[in-house]
């Protein structure tokens, strides 16, 4: 069975990607800061036999090596990378904190590119396919939008490691959905907005095509979105 290597994965978009893999018949490596829900979804989806739960901080090189040290240790290869981990901040270059700034496009940008760098061999060595979380905001500026400028630099990163992994028998997806209703959102995404498990199935069907397709970027909105 092929092994699934999700960040992020304790809640939303990740975890639902989690499930949907699982259902397919992936061996899944789970990472996130919260180990406790890691866990809880390790034991849903078989136990750590087949989805294995890894705490790391996306920003700290060391957690990055060393998930990927266990992922090949438990199960011998990698062959799908979703660098899913990101967060958002309130638009408006007066609002937020500097602190919440810097931890967000820490993890957005800086703990995407570790993820790439961390697992590029093992994807090399299975001719894998890598998937970033990229958004809408990463292909439209937002006003005011911080968040936005991190997910311009994933639209990049993706394309960059495309060029990068070019002949190596790597796909390189970047997924990009509009307003998902997942925890990214304190109040919700409001009526007619994505769901989780819309993004899962948008994720497995880049993965399920042959290996000479590769599908590099996926745009999805609801239909109730303008913007």
């Amino acid at each position: 069975m092929s092994v699934f290597l999700i960040t992020g994965a304790s809640s939303g978009i990740g975890a639902a990607t989690a499930r949907a893999a699982a259902q397919a018949g992936y061996r899944l490596v789970l990472a996130a800061r919260s180990l406790d829900r890691l866990e809880a979804l390790s034991e849903e989806l078989g136990g750590p036999e087949r989805a294995l739960a890894v705490r790391c901080d996306v920003t700290e090189w060391e957690d990055q090596q060393a998930l990927a040290a266990k992922a090949l240790e438990r199960f011998g290869a990698i062959d799908v990378v979703f660098a899913n981990a990101g967060f958002g901040a309130p638009r408006g270059f007066q609002a937020s904190t500097v602190e919440h700034w810097r931890s967000m496009v820490l993890t957005n940008v800086y703990g995407a590119a570790l993820t790439v760098r961390a697992t590029i061999d093992a994807l090399r060595s299975s001719r894998g396919h890598l998937i970033l979380t990229g958004s809408v905001a990463g292909r439209r500026a937002l006003p005011g939008s911080l968040y936005s400028a991190t997910k311009w630099a994933v639209t990049a990163m993706g394309e960059a490691a495309r060029q990068e992994l070019d002949g190596t028998g790597v796909r390189v997806t970047l997924i990009e959905p509009g307003a998902v209703d997942t925890p990214f959102f304190d109040n919700g995404a409001g009526p007619g907005s994505l769901q989780a498990d819309d993004i899962a199935r948008t994720v497995m069907f880049a993965v399920s095509q042959p290996a000479h397709v590769d599908v590099n970027e996926i745009l999805v909105r609801p239909t109730a979105q303008s913007g």
